[in-house]
């Protein structure tokens, strides 16, 4: 039993574990490459594209009412 009291977590646990996984990330942000960089990027935009030309309009359309679109589409 005494050797359970060694990994129970104390008061400052919390706080380690923040440090500990923000130097985590920022290790692993330096190591990465400029290829993996440019996959996240291509990985968003495919993503975003979608959204931005479907979803995006759609909303748009059911909370303006008709009556405006019809000006907007006029001027």
């Amino acid at each position: 039993m005494t050797d359970r009291v060694q990994y129970t977590p104390g008061p400052a646990s919390g706080a380690q574990f923040c440090q500990f996984w923000s130097a985590h990330v920022d290790a692993l942000e330096r190591h990465l490459s400029a290829n993996t960089w440019a996959l996240a990027a291509v990985t968003i935009v495919l993503i975003a594209y979608p959204i931005a030309r479907i979803v995006i309009p759609h909303v748009l359309n059911s909370i303006v009412p008709d009556g405006v679109l019809t000006v907007l589409n006029w001027i």
